[in-house]
């Protein structure tokens, strides 16, 4: 159920921690401070704006730099002394110049100093490995050779680990099962580096299509299940 900013809790200057996510992977852009007129500002545009403690006023995000957020939502914590904005962003999200503004590991004692490194998903990790194997003139890896290949040896690749993958579901064990669906996975990625799509706009495809029935969302694709396979 919807709450109004009335029942937020405050802190005694009026603010309110703001994280902010992107709401499709799931990463953690960045945190801020709002007051109730940057949430209401934000709700009416839908472009984050914050309250800058230091400045003391409010402030849109990209406002200098172009490098805005699109808010998709805004919810409260079960304390409802918390927000999480969940966002589209346009660009990095630090002033550093970083995709977003965690990037400094904290040392664990013992360890070794733990260097510079963004925090992301899983998966957008996994694709900047991919991307790295991609520009890499070191030692040819396999993510190399199958970029080196081609959109046809990847293709053959996703039809071998599809079949595999078919074969699981129906006869072997949950553990094969995830291992199959990974080996789909990881050359789906490949092939979507071949071609320099992201994993994100596969992501905002899928969004899209969400909430749609399978029969509505083909026919606004132009694939109704009916059209001739050879067209």
């Amino acid at each position: 159920m919807a709450v109004p900013t009335s029942e937020l809790k405050f802190d005694e200057h009026g603010l309110i921690t703001a994280v902010v996510q992107d709401r499709l992977t799931g990463e953690v852009r960045m945190v801020a401070w709002m007051n109730e007129e940057a949430i209401l500002r934000t709700l009416e545009s839908g472009r984050a704006t914050f309250f800058s403690r230091s400045r003391q006023r409010l402030w849109q995000k990209g406002e200098e730099s172009g490098h805005v957020l699109l808010v998709s939502d805004i919810s409260a914590d079960c304390d409802r002394d918390t927000l999480l904005v969940s966002v589209d962003p346009v660009g990095p999200s630090c002033h550093t110049g970083q995709q977003n503004c965690f990037f400094t590991p904290l040392e664990r004692p013992g360890a070794e100093l733990a260097q510079t490194e963004l925090a992301q998903p899983f998966m957008d990790r996994l694709e900047a490995a991919l991307e790295a194997r991609r520009t890499s003139t070191g030692d040819k890896s396999y993510t190399r050779s199958l970029l080196d290949g081609g959109a046809e040896r990847i293709a053959a690749k996703m039809v071998e680990e599809a079949g595999e993958f078919s074969q699981a579901i129906s006869q072997e064990s949950d553990e094969r099962v995830a291992s199959e669906a990974a080996d789909v996975v990881y050359h789906l990625l490949v092939g979507l580096r071949l071609r320099h799509v992201g994993w994100r706009s596969v992501l905002a495809v899928l969004a899209g299509r969400f909430g749609l029935g399978g029969h509505v969302e083909k026919a606004r694709r132009g694939l109704s299940e009916t059209r001739p396979k050879s067209d």
